[in-house]
């Protein structure tokens, strides 16, 4: 009896508070460790918007707000320049729009057949296979648009030229599969079971299903994985800069070349154009207007999913 008797400082409560205080130690370091990182991308967002703020206010004070939005022209480092911002954003949303037809139906199609029609196992292997074009750096596609998929296409579009917006629009809906895919099939895969199965008890075929049940019940997702593929179209880099080219023209035809947003901070950051000058400056004005039109896309898109999720018990 006197073996198995511990004194009240040796009990296993005790025993167990070190370890206890140690736990709780290391848990507050690694929230503090956490914490830090997130308030350090916090500080490095606002550092970033106040430097685009700063360089393009001293842009407006030499250029006036009207003649940036409603010049037709486009010719900051020329001897008479002009700067009207809508000529590179009529390329970019000309090649984005080309990228969407290409990626939204391919993108939904692919969505549906992994969510609904693909079996378990082969979903397993084709949705990573699917994503590994997600890890294709950009610049492979943009000399793939401008040495193969542009050669192809002139041989049966008459007046293409080696840089145009159509070889970049496609490749570019390409490069937004992934995105839009992937995404869609989450939110049609998140819809609930039990809505498929009243579907069929009602007697409704698959396709019926899939049309009339379970797509507008992944709506809000889907429109979602949409919004975020336009952001990222507008914001692409190098597709645009080697296959659409440097020519910044204010026109519809997808045959010319043309210069988008991103090709023209491409051309002007190569180190020409003197620091502080007011050509420098444009580099700035245009990343502003770049940096609003991606932030009211993703406000939208936060919008959308909020006002018409489908929320289920």
């Amino acid at each position: 009896m006197t073996d198995s008797y511990l004194p009240p400082e040796h009990s296993s409560a005790n025993l167990w508070q070190p370890n206890r205080v140690a736990s709780k130690r290391s848990q507050a370091i690694v929230k503090f460790i956490f914490g830090s990182f997130a308030v350090l991308s916090i500080f490095t967002t606002l550092g970033i918007v106040a430097t685009l703020i700063v360089e393009t206010i001293k842009f407006f004070s030499q250029v006036s707000l009207v003649q940036f939005l409603f010049d037709n022209q486009w010719t900051p480092l020329f001897s008479e320049p002009h700067y009207g911002i809508f000529v590179l954003i009529s390329a970019t949303f000309l090649t984005s729009l080309i990228a969407l037809l290409v990626a939204v139906p391919l993108g939904l199609l692919a969505a549906v057949c992994l969510s609904e029609y693909a079996p378990r196992n082969v979903r397993a292997w084709l949705k990573p296979a699917l994503e590994i074009l997600a890890g294709v750096p950009t610049v492979v596609f943009g000399f793939f648009a401008l040495l193969i998929v542009t050669p192809i296409l002139k041989t049966f579009i008459p007046g293409l030229q080696t840089f145009n917006g159509l070889s970049a629009g496609l490749i570019l809906g390409i490069a937004l599969l992934p995105t839009i895919a992937s995404l869609s099939e989450d939110a049609i895969f998140a819809v609930p079971q039990d809505l498929r199965q009243g579907s069929y008890a009602l007697g409704a075929t698959k396709r019926e299903t899939v049309t009339d049940v379970v797509l507008p019940a992944a709506l809000s997702g889907i429109v979602a994985a949409i919004i975020l593929g336009v952001a990222r179209a507008v914001g692409e880099t190098m597709i645009v800069t080697l296959a659409a080219g440097q020519n910044p023209t204010l026109t519809l035809d997808p045959r010319v070349p043309i210069q988008t947003m991103t090709s023209f901070i491409v051309q002007v950051a190569g180190g020409d154009v003197p620091v502080g000058t007011l050509k420098y400056d444009t580099l700035f004005a245009v990343g502003m207007t770049l940096f609003v039109i991606t932030l009211l896309l993703n406000i939208l898109s936060f919008w959308f999913v909020r006002k018409f999720q489908e929320k289920y018990e």
